[in-house]
């Protein structure tokens, strides 16, 4: 039995502008491990989860008996409960141990119906080939981080809660400790600009150069901290928040991630199967938007050519013009659905 209930969201950083940190994380308890506020054991929570878009991800999957799908982002199984109910088989896929071990729980009333598969969804099409299980019905990804990653102080996420300096969301590679401490001035000045589009990415860099040199960063409140001193706190976002985003968008190469799912995308689904990505800020909204786009196209067209020629790559038919957002109802239940965007696309 697992200690506590894993908790899947999937808020983004990157759009806040009116929620502070602590109503980001109020709501719910803090995941398997982990303590909670009161201080109490976390066995007696009620279980909380929130699935983003969730209608609307089974509107447009189609899940029924006879179908498989993929889950690029497992989580705590919301989407993929969906799935299955509606008769849907499924392959879930995270890196993350405890998602794993959560949603086995959690949906092992479905039988060989479901598998959770080790992994990310960037090595999906490798994934697929040594289970057996290519040509796809549908593909969903959920881009955003769950609240069980970032309600356990020792998974380094937040900064709600004093924890190390990790954020791998699994258990290999560089820590976020060890890119603060051992990158560049001008490294980290451009993930800060790049991955969170901080304004103050130059200043932060330069301080974090001279702070390490007395005494290394190993805990987010250290970093956290050190940034509220340097900048201030105006409003209710704290001013840590775009580099606690860099950071992890870079530890867990997220966008790379992305780029190389999509690169593979068409050839793991079948003709006709569909491809549905939840993204929750304007980086990864931009990429997939992009894809979608120029891999839609039937002709393709430049200044110097006398005429448009087929587009070899049309991979897609657009099932979604624009973004779809959560309805005020959701919103209203659910703060963290705010900036989510659902964009959807078949294969032909």
């Amino acid at each position: 039995m697992l200690s506590a209930p894993f908790i899947q969201t999937s808020p983004d950083f990157g759009w806040l502008d009116d929620f502070s940190i602590g109503s980001l994380f109020r709501r719910g308890s803090t995941g398997i491990a982990c303590a909670v506020d009161s201080g109490g054991d976390s066995s007696d929570q009620p279980f909380y989860h929130e699935s983003i878009l969730l209608d609307e991800v089974v509107e447009f999957l189609q899940p029924e008996a006879g179908k498989l799908l993929a889950d690029g982002t497992l989580g705590g199984g919301g989407h993929t409960e969906a799935l299955l109910k509606a008769g849907a088989s499924v392959k879930g896929i995270d890196r993350d141990a405890d998602a794993r071990a959560y949603a086995n729980q959690r949906l092992a009333r479905f039988g060989d119906r479901f598998e959770a598969v080790e992994g990310c969804f960037g090595e999906m099409a490798a994934l697929a080939q040594a289970g057996g299980w290519e040509g796809l019905d549908g593909i969903l990804l959920d881009l955003g981080v769950s609240s069980h990653q970032l309600d356990c102080g020792e998974r380094g996420f937040s900064f709600r809660f004093d924890g190390p300096l990790d954020m791998r969301m699994g258990g290999d590679g560089p820590t976020a400790a060890d890119l603060v401490n051992d990158w560049s001035e001008e490294d980290l000045r451009q993930i800060f600009w790049d991955l969170g589009e901080e304004k103050s990415a130059r200043r932060i860099a330069a301080w974090i150069v001279l702070q390490r040199e007395k005494l290394k960063f190993e805990t987010t409140g250290q970093l956290a901290g050190g940034i509220e001193k340097l900048l201030g706190r105006r409003g209710r976002t704290h001013p840590a928040t775009k580099v606690f985003q860099a950071l992890r968008m870079e530890v867990n190469d997220e966008l790379g991630e992305l780029r190389r799912f999509l690169k593979v995308a068409p050839d793991l689904l079948k003709p006709g199967g569909r491809l549905a990505i939840i993204t929750f800020h304007s980086l990864e909204d931009r990429i997939v938007k992009q894809t979608f786009r120029d891999s839609s196209k039937v002709e393709i067209d430049r200044p110097e050519w006398p005429a448009p020629r087929p587009n070899p790559d049309c991979f897609y038919r657009l099932l979604t013009r624009k973004g779809v957002a959560p309805g005020t109802r959701e919103v209203a239940r659910n703060p963290r659905s705010r900036s989510s965007r659902l964009r959807v696309v078949e294969r032909i």
